[in-house]
């Protein structure tokens, strides 16, 4: 039998250093494509090299930016998709390292969108077969969202590979900064006692919020003397990991870190960070470097996630 051609793979616009780190994991070059912008704001990408009969993955994360907003980019996507179906493609995946709206996945109030639902719908109607992500808010909601296939990676491992280190031998508490995430910093948690073969205490903070406002320093569980590793999904003004930090510091933690997939950053980000006892943020690349990187040197680290990423492409495109 015929080995399958291998896959194409794109990148678009800022992902591109993310994407070039994909394909040499995966032993591929990147596919030449062309992105154009117009004077009234629109925008074209389309692939430069034949795609007939192909299976095609464009790696784009939905953040923004500064010149591009998450929606510009969430069309561009769509519109990628929907240019490569068009032109023959096999079968097209959006490998969205960091999905946009994917917070809003259920109703709070009456008559509250859920746009985890609109955004699946968006990538079904340009035919997308799979879109894969990393660490998704809520994976059960983002399963049910979808018509076509899912795949939701987790950065954990490489997170806690750096954690570990970081921790070295003392002893340590994971903590989530809120109820909701609880399961995920014990997930974190049971790689990292593997990882420092120790056992390792848990904690949580917590946390209401209402309108934008948040409440609530309470923290549940022995910290005192201990590292304090503050574990969630994405940090975007900070201001849930600043007043966990700061509980955990006012409970007699020795250090605060925090492990993050997301670094979003956004509004007054490197304002609230800077303010707090973290010593050390980890977050993974599926968002690229930015202003507050740079302005907190030495306290914000990311580490990579393209061999998962490559790894989930492999597996896909030879139907494991």
């Amino acid at each position: 039998m015929s080995r399958p051609a291998p896959p194409l793979l794109f990148a678009l616009g800022a992902s591109r250093p993310l994407g070039a780190a994909v394909a040499r994991a995966l032993g591929v070059e990147l596919a030449a494509h062309e992105e154009r912008e117009f004077e009234d704001g629109e925008h074209k990408a389309r692939s430069l090299v034949g795609v007939e009969g192909r299976d095609a993955y464009a790696v784009h994360s939905l953040h923004g930016e500064p010149g591009a907003s998450v929606n510009d980019k969430l069309l561009r996507l769509l519109f990628f998709l929907g240019s490569l179906r068009d032109a023959g493609a096999r079968r097209v995946t959006a490998v969205a390292p960091y999905l946009a709206y994917a917070r809003k996945d259920q109703r709070s109030k009456p008559r509250d969108p859920i746009t985890t639902r609109y955004v699946a719908a968006f990538f079904e109607a340009v035919g997308a077969a799979c879109v894969v992500t990393v660490d998704v808010h809520n994976v059960a909601a983002f399963e049910n969202a979808f018509r076509c296939r899912t795949v939701n990676l987790e950065a954990a491992d490489v997170l806690v590979e750096r954690i570990a280190a970081l921790v070295g031998e003392a002893p340590a508490a994971v903590v989530s900064p809120d109820a909701g995430g609880i399961k995920r910093a014990d997930r974190f948690r049971a790689r990292l006692e593997t990882a420092l073969g120790r056992p390792v205490a848990a904690g949580f903070v917590e946390k209401y919020r209402s309108e934008g406002k948040l409440r609530g320093d309470e923290l549940a569980g022995d910290v005192a003397g201990r590292v304090a590793v503050i574990v969630d999904d994405l940090v975007s003004a900070g201001h849930t990991l600043e007043r966990a930090a700061r509980a955990c510091r006012a409970r007699g933690a020795s250090r605060v870190l925090a492990a993050a997939t997301h670094g979003v950053f956004a509004g007054p980000a490197a304002e609230v960070l800077g303010a707090s006892p973290i010593e050390r943020l980890v977050v993974a690349d599926t968002i690229p470097a930015g202003p507050v990187d740079a302005a907190l040197p030495g306290r914000i680290e990311r580490v990579t996630v393209a061999p998962l990423l490559a790894e989930a492409i492999a597996r896909l495109h030879g139907g494991d």
